[in-house]
């Protein structure tokens, strides 16, 4: 077998996905440029950010599920020639972020103290968790809105459309993110929640212009020409609901992971910021590339040609994985250098050298789970996606880590060496799902 698929599927699989993977890109190195910012302020402001940022992470994780329910729905539409539906899981997708989001932000204000608290018992990484991750679940429902925009343009076929606002959008959370922390272009001094005021700004911007791009060119698609239905909006739960589950048990997981982190000491806890944004680089081109195949397996089930869906799956992972070792290269060759652009802390360096090197060297397998946990959830099968997920994050790794990490005297090379391990078992699992074909008899 070739390393990469013949010429013409590769064309199809980098058109669609070379702009999502431009869109992820630019989403790692703005989690990147704000570490980088913060990380001047010391380890105590990196520690809260990264505690603050990964518990709104729980937060908005119970809306980021529309995106893959709306962009699978949507594609199906596309496949089956029902231009006149097409926009119709997006209004739908609308209207479930918005009512989940409610009650989301109010309880996410007021419990911030409490939750932070839980995490960590620094005083002072508590105060900074806890301003960073109030403004951030201000802009919960503009999340949850972007998601399903996202979901409807990746399932035109119109990825393009998406980057461009995305990176608009990035531009400004940088902008105003600077300005904030540092008190720069006339605005107000805020230190290291001034990050998570900026990014709630650029995502309140980014809905703007996301719904002003939309209004224009998605009208004769359906958006926003009728009220949607019950029937379509419990269709819509249905997938979407138990993707937005597994989302939540990740994003709780990583939480969790991070608490593990901090009971083996603050530094470590700050590195581990650091670190995950760095790995957070390699995987989101890859759940980039899994968001091209989720549009691809749904328009060939649409057109109902299984073999073709499955073709793709198979075409997107080896794509992934030759582009997931290449992005990880300089991980294990220079940690030092990449690492010296975060933190001077010559500690903290150490520390994270050799995890770096892990995450490089052990991203290409990685790929296959990356791949076929979104190409799974364009087929419908959102819930053995979640099931599989669960078991081996909360069942198998973080009891790991747990007991060879704090509770052992490990360190963190041995916590990031489990995760690895948890990676390579994830795609073995999604492979054999996938060669299995169960997922393409599933009717959304």
């Amino acid at each position: 077998m070739a390393l990469l698929p013949a010429r013409d599927r590769l064309k199809s699989i980098a058109t669609l996905g070379l702009p999502i993977m431009g869109g992820m890109l630019s989403q790692s190195l703005l989690n990147l440029i704000d570490a980088a910012m913060v990380g001047s302020l010391g380890s105590e402001a990196l520690a809260g950010v990264g505690l603050g940022s990964y518990a709104n992470f729980m937060a908005v994780a119970l809306v980021m599920g529309l995106g893959a329910g709306v962009q699978a729905m949507v594609a199906r539409r596309k496949g089956a020639g029902a231009t006149s539906e097409i926009a119709a899981p997006l209004n739908e997708g609308l209207l479930i972020a918005l009512l989940l989001a409610i009650p989301l932000t109010l309880f996410g204000w007021f419990q911030a103290d409490a939750i932070i608290r839980f995490l960590a018992d620094d005083p002072a990484v508590v105060e900074v968790g806890t301003h960073y991750f109030q403004w951030r679940v201000l802009a919960i429902a503009a999340v949850g809105a972007n998601f399903a925009f996202r979901g409807y343009w990746n399932g035109t076929h119109h990825s393009g459309r998406y980057l461009q606002i995305l990176v608009v959008m990035h531009l400004a959370n940088i902008g105003i993110s600077y300005g904030l922390i540092f008190g720069r272009f006339g605005l107000p001094e805020m230190g290291a929640e001034g990050s998570g005021a900026g990014t709630a700004i650029a995502m309140l911007i980014g809905s703007a212009l996301y719904f002003a791009a939309t209004w224009r060119s998605g009208r004769d698609h359906g958006f926003l020409r009728a009220r949607p239905r019950w029937r379509d909006i419990r269709a819509m739960l249905r997938l979407a609901l138990p993707n937005s589950l597994q989302q939540f048990l990740f994003a709780t997981g990583i939480t969790t992971l991070f608490w593990i982190i901090a009971q083996i000491g603050t530094d470590e806890l700050a590195v581990a910021h650091v670190l995950i944004n760095l790995a957070l680089f390699l995987i989101l081109p890859g759940v980039g590339l899994g968001m091209a195949a989720t549009t691809l397996v749904s328009h060939s089930l649409g057109q109902n040609d299984q073999e073709q869906a499955y073709r793709w799956g198979w075409d997107v992972v080896r794509v992934a994985g030759v582009t997931l070792f290449l992005l990880g290269i300089p991980f294990w060759l220079a940690p030092h250098l990449i690492l010296g652009l975060f933190t001077s802390d010559p500690n903290l360096i150490a520390l994270g050298e050799w995890p770096l090197r892990i995450t490089g060297l052990g991203m290409s397998l990685d790929a296959t789970a990356l791949v076929l946990t979104q190409a799974l959830l364009g087929a419908g099968a959102s819930r053995t996606v979640m099931g599989v997920n669960f078991g081996t994050q909360w069942l198998l790794f973080l009891p790991c880590a747990y007991v060879m990490g704090p509770a052992m005297g490990g360190s963190l090379l041995v916590v990031w060496l489990l995760q690895s391990v948890h990676r390579c078992i994830n795609s073995l699992i999604f492979a054999i799902m996938w060669r299995r074909r169960h997922w393409a008899r599933i009717d959304i």
